[in-house]
């Protein structure tokens, strides 16, 4: 792992970097492997009603609201270094160091996270990713990708989730045996999973749950990446996008 000096020497050489940027990655709906896409989609459909919506209905079955929510909140705590991180490498310095005091707070007197102290004395919780963080630095999205098992993402965004992934405090601490660290990244798979299922009814009654997906979850993203403020669409934003006519070819001259 970097030392602490490395650490800060880099978070403040991105931070440079990102103050840099000129106008952050638009997110485009570009869907090129809409056929790859769905066969994923249908594979992921497949896997969620085997399995994982039935398990994540019994969860919810047996747990009241009171643990959901502390369960929620002491995952959400755990993805916070990872919010932290992002937000110094966006050059949001003052809003990292506002959700530092927030890991912090809720780390020790919120019990591990499991009671949200910070958000009663006014601080509010964030949500960054390194997939937002290029965003910010001009990456483009490039087109929609589906991923098996992860769902929803785009070409820039995917690979990010492997970083994150390293961001979770729980690798580094030396006590924890790897069968709590697996359980801890199941249960958060399974309670995110519970707490979409109100959702289901809405989605079965759309006509193609594959589009209505996509098209939220694009949504969804570009709000993010605009924290709540997306610029209008341009035309220049889907330039890139619209295929070009081809010339018609020339009709030779009578000789």
């Amino acid at each position: 792992m970097l030392s602490p000096l490395r650490a800060a020497a880099a978070i403040l050489i991105a931070t440079f970097a990102a103050g840099c940027a000129a106008t952050p990655g638009r997110t485009t709906p570009e869907d090129r492997w809409e056929g790859f896409n769905r066969g994923v989609y249908k594979f992921n459909d497949a896997v969620d009603r085997a399995a994982l919506k039935p398990v994540a209905k019994g969860y919810r079955a047996i747990t009241p609201r009171w643990l959901r929510v502390g369960i929620g909140n002491f995952l959400g705590n755990l993805e916070y270094p990872a919010t932290v991180a992002n937000q110094f490498l966006q050059g949001k310095a003052t809003m990292g160091l506002r959700d530092t005091g927030r890991f912090l707070l809720n780390s020790t007197l919120g019990i591990a996270g499991i009671f949200d102290v910070a958000t009663a004395v006014g601080l509010e919780a964030n949500d960054e990713d390194l997939g937002q963080t290029l965003a910010v630095w001009g990456v483009g999205s490039g087109p929609y990708l589906t991923l098996p098992l992860f769902g929803p993402s785009t070409l820039r965004d995917a690979p990010t989730r492997v970083v994150d992934f390293f961001f979770d405090p729980l690798t580094y601490l030396n006590d924890v045996p790897w069968e709590a660290v697996w359980g801890e990244r199941v249960l958060d798979v399974v309670h995110s999973r519970a707490e979409l299922l109100p959702l289901d009814g809405t989605l079965q009654r759309t006509y193609d749950p594959y589009a209505f997906i996509r098209d939220s979850w694009l949504q969804q993203r570009e709000f993010a990446i605009f924290d709540g403020n997306p610029p209008p669409e341009t035309l220049e934003d889907f330039e890139d996008e619209e295929p070009q006519p081809e010339a018609a070819p020339e009709t030779p001259e009578p000789q």
